[in-house]
């Protein structure tokens, strides 16, 4: 008895320095270096929040680019009116932060599982700095990994929370990739469709945001402004501008490499769809795995990657490591190691970023290049853990194994 007791003690003290950390440097008690990645709760997400709590959407404001669920998390510190609005989001961050520790904790007690995903989680969220309480992506991060957790034994469960969580940010769609009972896909289709409905005929302008996503160029963090970057060295001229919410090129060739990356994006989706074709052996782990695979793929591909994007790699990467069974850990640690990287690029080196100095240039070309490595060894281990090996090699130059008895599903 004892000897569970000191891990969890050790889990959970280590759990509440580090977030008293992160609140201390979101309160503005300690300066994190680099910009003020706070702005965005107290003046933008404020911003929106006078706007919605008077039953609109902020139609005329193109930042604004998340499906209507996204108001509830916006409209969530007004339930706490004894405190200032930055203050009530940062504090419903840390219980959306506890909850996703509890149900890793809860999980790795479970037969089959394992305590690492907590610590995964622990010790990953730091690593971003205070952007990890600065924006919402914790709280759908929380829906995401009980709706995972959920999947194995109540498939409408996780379809209805994937569903809900779609409608709050678009990507926890992708946890349904590995779901093999129709049951989750109905139930997140029917939960997906009577939200839509509801804030459509409750707040007008509740689509707005398809046409303001749309027309996103190439955010300077992506992996297709690494051509940028480069080739800003070398004559090319264009801008680096705030454009849709974010920090943008704009100029000759960017229309070109935006696609690409939809192409790329296109690709990644015709990849999840023979895998799912083809894939036979599933165990216990296979939908966390499958989940974890997809996000990081359209992450990787992604126009833009966010620095808050991290939350969503760690959380799911947490839960693939909580079962003793997965073969992401590797993929996993690549991501904990992007997110390092990600904090000195952004706040503390994105000045370097908008210039584009080799500094700058080369904090992206790594932390990318860390996000491809995992993708690549991710797409990879789950390929060879669930489909036989007498099939396809899921990448041109990757052999297959020799073929393998039979594993049941």
């Amino acid at each position: 008895m004892a000897g569970t007791r000191w891990p969890l003690a050790a889990l959970l003290g280590t759990w509440g320095l580090t977030r008293l950390l992160l609140l201390l440097f979101v309160l503005r008690v300690f300066v994190f270096p680099g910009a003020d990645v706070t702005t965005d709760v107290s003046v933008i997400y404020h911003g929106w929040y006078e706007v919605l709590r008077h039953g609109t959407f902020p139609l005329d404001d193109v930042t604004w680019q998340y499906p209507p669920a996204a108001a509830l998390a916006v409209l969530a510190p007004g339930t706490l009116p004894f405190l200032d609005y930055p203050t009530a989001f940062f504090l419903l961050a840390l219980l959306a932060d506890l909850a996703v520790l509890s149900l890793l904790g809860y999980a790795g007690r479970r037969p089959g599982k394992s305590p690492r995903g907590a610590w995964v989680w622990v010790a990953g969220l730091p690593l971003l700095g205070p952007t990890a309480y600065a924006r919402y992506d914790v709280m759908v991060t929380a829906v995401a990994v009980a709706a995972v957790y959920a999947g194995a034994r109540r498939p409408r469960v996780m379809g209805a929370l994937a569903g809900f969580g779609a409608m709050v940010k678009v990507w926890p769609v992708l946890l349904l990739v590995g779901a093999v009972r129709l049951r989750a896909w109905g139930a997140a289709a029917a939960t997906a469709a009577g939200v839509a409905a509801l804030f459509a005929v409750a707040m007008p302008g509740a689509f707005a945001f398809l046409a303001f996503q749309r027309d996103r160029g190439t955010e300077v963090e992506s992996l297709g402004a690494l051509v940028f970057h480069v080739a800003r060295h070398f004559g090319w001229r264009g801008e680096v501008l705030l454009n849709y919410g974010s920090v943008e090129f704009l100029g000759p060739y960017v229309a070109l490499v935006s696609t690409a990356a939809l192409t790329l994006a296109c690709a990644v989706f015709g990849w999840l769809l023979l895998w799912r074709l083809a894939a036979t052996r599933f165990r216990p782990h296979s939908l966390a795995d499958a989940a974890f695979t997809a996000v990081l793929m359209f992450t990787t591909t992604s126009r833009v990657i966010s620095p808050q994007y991290m939350v969503w790699l760690i959380g799911l990467a947490a839960v693939c490591v909580s079962f003793r069974g997965t073969r992401m850990g590797r993929p996993a640690l690549l991501v904990l190691a992007a997110t390092l990287v990600t904090v000195l690029e952004f706040p503390i080196g994105f000045s370097h970023v908008v210039v584009g100095d080799w500094y700058g240039t080369g904090l992206l070309f790594l932390r990318n290049g860390l996000l491809v490595a995992a993708t690549l060894l991710a797409a990879r281990r789950l390929w060879r853990s669930t489909v036989p090996a007498d099939r396809t090699a899921p990448l041109p130059g990757l052999p297959t194994r020799t073929k393998q008895a039979p594993v049941s599903p």
